[in-house]
C-alpha cells in the first residue's frame, strides 16, 4: 500500500484505554514509530485530551470504566470527524457492527500484533486523507428520488425529510453511489468501510446492506436498488448524478 504524500511523523493520535501497561507499550511502540502519542485512562481524561489539543485518530478500548467506548464513539462522532479505532478484548461480530455503525472507522479485537495496529491506522489515515480532497469536488450524489449530501453525511428524499446515517452506512452508501451500476465486492465495501477485507464469516456488510435497504424503502426481498450478484457482492442499479 502506497503511502506516499501523507506524513506519518506529523500525526498526533490519543490512545484511551484503562490498561496502562498497554498504553505505555503502544505509546511507545507508536512513538518509536515517528507518532506523536497521548495516552487517557478513561472518558473523562479523553474528554480533557480533546479539549486541550487536536488529534489526526483516536485509539479506543471499547471496555471502559464508566462511559464505554461504544458511548465515548458515538459522543465523538456526533461532533468531530477525527477517525477512530476500536480495540476490545470482544471479537463478537455484533460489537464490531455497533462500533462501526457508531462512527468507528475500523475495530481491532484484542490480543493483537502492533504491526496490525499500525498497518491500521495507516489506513485510516490514508482514507482519511483521500476523503479530504474528493468531499471538495463533489457535494452530493442524486439517485432515484434521494439525494446523499457529502457533507452532511445524510440522505434528503424527493419530500425534503432528512434521514440520518450511521457512519458505516454513509460509507457504504457513498461507495456503491459513486461506483454505480457496478458490482462491488463484499472484501472491497470491507474496505471503504473498515480498511482491510472481510473474513469468511464476516456478516458485517450483509447486515449493514440490510439496514441501508431499510432506509431507502428498497424491498429486501426483492430490492430495486441495492441489489445482490450471487457469489460476487452487491451493485447500486441506478443512475446517479454528482452535483457539485
Amino acid at each position: 500500500m502506497d503511502y506516499r504524500g501523507l506524513n506519518m511523523h506529523a500525526k498526533s493520535l490519543l490512545v484511551v484505554d484503562d490498561d496502562a501497561d498497554l498504553r505505555t507499550l503502544l505509546s511507545g511502540y507508536l512513538g518509536d514509530q515517528g507518532f506523536d502519542v497521548t495516552e487517557a485512562a478513561d472518558g473523562k481524561a479523553m474528554a480533557a485530551a480533546l479539549a486541550a489539543g487536536t488529534f489526526d485518530l483516536v485509539i479506543l478500548d471499547l471496555m471502559l470504566p464508566g462511559d464505554d467506548g461504544l458511548t465515548l464513539c458515538r459522543n465523538l462522532r456526533a461532533e468531530s470527524t477525527v477517525p477512530i479505532l476500536m480495540l476490545t478484548a470482544r471479537g463478537d461480530e455484533l460489537d464490531r457492527i455497533i462500533g462501526l455503525e457508531m462512527g468507528a472507522d475500523d475495530y481491532l479485537p484484542k490480543p493483537f500484533n502492533p504491526r496490525e495496529l499500525l498497518a491500521r491506522i495507516k489506513s485510516i489515515l490514508r482514507r482519511a486523507h483521500e476523503r479530504g480532497g474528493d468531499e471538495k469536488t463533489v457535494r452530493e450524489l442524486a439517485f432515484a428520488g434521494w439525494t446523499l449530501d457529502l457533507g452532511a453525511r445524510h440522505l434528503v428524499g424527493s419530500d425534503g425529510v432528512v434521514t440520518p446515517l450511521s457512519s458505516g452506512e454513509f460509507r457504504l452508501l457513498s461507495a456503491l453511489a459513486e461506483n454505480a451500476n457496478r458490482v462491488l465486492s463484499r472484501d472491497q465495501l470491507m474496505d471503504v468501510l473498515a480498511g482491510r477485507e472481510s473474513g469468511p464469516f464476516d456478516r458485517t456488510i450483509d447486515v449493514m446492506i440490510s439496514r441501508l435497504r431499510r432506509r431507502l424503502g428498497d424491498d429486501a426481498r426483492e430490492p430495486v436498488l441495492i441489489k445482490t450478484v450471487r457469489s460476487e457482492g452487491y451493485v447500486l442499479a441506478t443512475t446517479v448524478e454528482r452535483r457539485a
